[in-house]
């Protein structure tokens, strides 16, 4: 019976993972990206309002930057998303996929909430801010001790795990929100404080926002520096690359796992205590607002690295506050702001994958035979 050889073609391309990339070409395809991702969401913008993406992308700015106001305000969103992210990145670095910031969020704005209720008017306010900074730090700490506890000495799945902790947060805050509520039964705290003031972080030259926006630049100052410079933050990354290796070396990675959540757990309180004494004066299951989500886009596509996440922070935020005045200058619904920021974010992400991998086709030779 004849053997009859069946000719293996090669395919036209192929993915292949890229050793390294210089800095400046990873930054020239994000910037790529970036442009056609602006080409298209502005194509899309015109087919479904019929106005000039140029005018759209104007509107974008100056719902962004249009007003002193607004520039405050998008500073400030800036800064709480990225005190957040910085909160969270030392876990993924580590690879624990800490999926409850959300939850660390909101039980530390619960706990500055209780103080800021129950002893406004019974401490002076530097003791009762000292005191709501504890709380918060504690209560953001021991929601993230938790499932790490667990998860290093039980190998339990920690994505769920803190995933279903946001649950028992928001389920929390909803309660205290109705046993607090003004008037009785509304459901709504409603401004803390809001005659005397107490336990309200206090504005610097005249901007509320600043104090908040300065304490995030020192912490995330201090997360590059400790996670960069520091033995912890050594151990942190040998950890993320593997745990056998790090055992053998002598490294306690059940110590690491802990100590690495309570950090990421007290910087989140921290971001909920901001939230509510420094931003919003009160407490609701949407106080966090996604950010514990939103946080772990910027924390990736930043690398891991805290400076770059002001970058990535900034342009999820310029996005947001951009899309949500094309909404309105256009008499929208808010489904085409969030179709534009997911074109705008996806084609982001997408970036990444040219920066990992390069495309190569079949050559001419491969191909001509």
């Amino acid at each position: 019976m004849p053997h009859s050889e069946q000719k293996v073609r090669e395919p036209l391309f192929h993915i292949a993972k890229r050793d390294s990339i210089v800095w400046w070409k990873a930054w020239l395809i994000r910037g790529v990206v970036l442009l056609a991702a602006l080409v298209f969401a502005g194509l899309v913008s015109f087919l479904l309002t019929k106005e000039n993406p140029l005018r759209i992308y104007m509107t974008m700015l100056e719902g962004a930057f249009g007003t002193q106001r607004r520039i405050w305000g998008l500073m400030q969103n800036l800064a709480m998303l990225l005190c957040v992210s910085v909160a969270v990145t030392p876990a993924f670095k580590m690879r624990f996929w800490n999926i409850g910031a959300e939850g660390q969020v909101l039980i530390g704005g619960l706990a500055t909430a209780a103080c800021m209720i129950l002893l406004g008017d019974k401490l002076p306010n530097p003791l009762l801010l000292l005191v709501m900074i504890a709380a918060s730090v504690a209560a953001g700490a021991v929601w993230g001790v938790i499932p790490a506890f667990f998860r290093a000495n039980w190998q339990t799945n920690e994505t769920l795990f803190t995933l279903m902790m946001n649950y028992i947060a928001i389920q929390l805050v909803s309660f205290f929100t109705y046993k607090w509520s003004v008037p009785k039964g509304s459901g709504q705290v409603g401004v803390i404080n809001r005659a005397t003031h107490a336990g309200w972080l206090p504005s610097l030259g005249g901007h509320d926002y600043l104090i908040n926006i300065i304490i995030v630049l020192l912490i995330t100052f201090a997360m590059y520096v400790y996670l960069k410079y520091s033995k912890q933050g050594y151990e942190i990354a040998v950890v993320g690359e593997s745990e056998n290796t790090a055992r053998y070396i002598g490294i306690p990675v059940k110590k690491v796992i802990i100590r690495t959540m309570l950090i990421s757990g007290a910087i989140c309180g921290i971001s909920g205590l901001l939230m509510v004494a420094g931003t919003d004066h009160t407490i609701s299951r949407d106080t966090a607002a996604g950010r514990g989500f939103t946080a772990i886009m910027v924390s990736w596509l930043a690398k891991f690295n805290s400076f770059y996440m002001i970058l990535t922070s900034f342009l999820i935020v310029f996005l947001q506050k951009g899309a949500t005045e094309i909404s309105t200058a256009f008499s929208l619904n808010e489904s085409f702001s969030d179709i534009i920021t997911g074109i705008i974010i996806f084609f982001i992400i997408s970036s990444e994958f040219f920066i990992q991998y390069s495309v190569r086709f079949r050559r001419k030779e491969a191909a001509a035979s």
